[in-house]
């Protein structure tokens, strides 16, 4: 983004990094947006724009997954499925379908909470991606959910119910209302967001996956149909696959507009911002350049905002992690230990999973960045046990990790692992190295197509955090190169994550902490404004 806010021209992705399955709302002139979270916690990330373009987290509406017991270990793929949020009477609503349990919701009568428990509207297993509608015309509330068929067997069809007016219930046992099946080449028809325009009932669902789908729209005078069908928003010859699955907003001078995620791999669903008008003639609506999606397009008829974006650093005052931050599993007391000063100080957890980090409940995780960047943070490791460690990682199906690792006599070393997607246990990605003052700064420069290159300091020849580099490999007192390149990959349905991690291995005792201070993200690439 330029510096200067009163440039009427963006650049999409607007949210360049894994916010999937996005859903957006305005309530007066603040606009606010929710997206999947899965297996992370806390969930249900808040987010809350005045321009539509720059956003900032603001918090989160789910504290702990529930049943607690069954997200107390990672379910990376599993857990919060494509949330709607809404505002009724004075309150705000999402709902979500998590895939093994059926549909939840949660409610608050402020953004920032305090957000109610998580309630089951409908058990069932493969109930996804619930949007509730509370008609002003009639009165009446409805609800629309698709379908995975990993659990229920059936895909490809959305189901709508009457919906008791306080959200708490389903009052019928549903009825499809759109069959996939039966409309000529489409297929994996699912999340659906339904409105009210115009005197027609609305559902904006995408179809055909997500890496090369496309949007729908369904219209019908009456709630359970029947609905006729419109492509509104496809690939076409632009470089942006897949574009669908979001929500339809309108600003408060009439403006339409359309955000949607963009399937990129490694870094996730990424979130465009298209501009939407309904045509005159057909009543269809239009979205992107005539059903394509934009790169860059006239801002939003809304009040200059200073750029901002959700934040990635964080000194971690008090040791407490910023918001960006989410444990892979419901975190447990004892994980990290507030205190007075900055830092965040982890406990090296003993765990018999510590050949393997994608098992681990108790790695720190922030989305990576959708743009060539390099990470960067100090660590101390002041664990004494032997095999207390503690390290920077680049986490999803495969994974890397660099830090510190104290040896059987005491000592502490350098250590860089990695771990390939089938493989049961990780293997050293460089030979050990000595790090005699237990302390090092860990780097990843993340290049185009999420390739990851290491690098350490570890002062033995500088002061920790001298970025000097002579490029030689030597590092000259500054960072040196570590490893082969590292090509991060996704989870099924998650991006790569980036993730802080204490532990030690099974026996008794307290085995000691991890100090991380100064976590910064620095993006390589110069972007024109968006």
């Amino acid at each position: 983004m330029s510096a200067d806010p009163a440039e009427r021209v963006y650049r999409n992705p607007v949210l360049n990094a894994d916010w999937s399955d996005p859903d957006v709302i305005r309530v007066g002139d603040d606009f606010y947006l929710t997206a999947s979270s899965f297996g992370r916690a806390p969930g249900l990330p808040l987010l809350h724009s005045c321009d539509l373009v720059n956003w900032t987290l603001v918090g989160h509406a789910l504290q702990r997954l529930e049943p607690e017991g069954e997200f107390a270990v990672p379910r990376h793929d599993c857990g919060v499925w494509a949330p709607s949020l809404r505002h009724h009477e004075g309150r705000f609503w999402i709902f979500w379908g998590d895939p093994d349990q059926g549909i939840f919701q949660v409610n608050a009568p402020e953004i920032r909470g305090p957000w109610t428990r998580p309630h089951l509207v409908k058990a069932g297993k493969g109930l996804i991606d619930p949007c509730p509608l509370w008609d002003d015309e009639s009165g009446e509330a409805y609800l629309v959910h698709a379908w995975a068929k990993s659990r229920s067997g059936v895909k490809n069809r959305l189901t709508g119910h009457r919906m008791h007016p306080h959200g708490t219930e389903l009052l019928d046992e549903g009825k499809v209302i759109v069959d996939g099946d039966r409309i000529p080449g489409w297929f994996t028809l699912e999340g659906p967001k339904l409105y009210r325009h115009d005197g027609w009932f609305w559902i904006l669902a995408p179809a055909g996956g997500v890496e090369t789908g496309w949007q729908g729209a369904f219209r019908s005078r009456a709630f359970f149909g029947p609905y006729e069908e419109k492509v509104v928003l496809e690939q076409k010859d632009t470089d942006v696959n897949g574009p669908h699955q979001g929500g339809w907003v309108r600003t408060p001078s009439g403006e339409d507009w359309f955000l949607h995620f963009q399937h990129r791999g490694p870094y996730g669903r990424v979130v465009h911002l298209q501009p939407m008008r309904w045509d005159q003639n057909g009543g269809w609506p239009v979205i992107g350049d005539d059903g394509a999606p934009v790169t860059e397009h006239r801002r939003p008829d809304l009040p200059p905002q200073k750029p901002a974006a959700p934040a990635t650093d964080d000194d971690f005052p008090g040791g407490r992690p910023g918001r960006q931050w989410q444990w892979t599993a419901n975190p447990r007391d004892g994980w990290a230990t507030q205190h007075s000063a900055d830092g965040l100080r982890l406990t090296c957890v003993r765990t018999a999973d510590a050949h393997d980090l994608r098992l681990l409940p108790h790695v720190l995780t922030q989305r990576l960045p959708g743009t060539p960047c390099t990470v960067e943070v100090d660590l101390r490791l002041d664990g004494t046990e032997p095999g207390a460690r503690a390290g920077l990682a680049v986490l999803g199906d495969a994974y890397s990790w660099i830090g510190l690792r104290r040896g059987s006599d005491g000592t502490v070393h350098l250590v860089h692992r990695f771990a390939e997607t089938a493989a049961e246990q990780e293997r050293d990605a460089a030979p050990p190295r000595p790090a005699p003052d237990g302390r090092a700064r860990l780097r990843v420069d993340i290049d185009a197509g999420a390739r990851c290159r290491f690098s350490y300091d570890t002062g033995d020849t500088g002061d920790i955090g001298d970025t000097r580099d002579t490029g030689d490999g030597t590092g000259g007192g500054g960072f040196r190169p570590s490893g082969q390149v590292f090509a991060a990959t996704p989870w099924r349905w998650v991006g790569a994550l980036l993730g802080l991690v204490a532990l030690a291995p099974t026996g008794q005792g307290h085995a000691g902490t991890a100090t991380f201070t100064q976590f910064r993200i620095r993006i390589q690439e110069k972007r024109a404004d968006r």
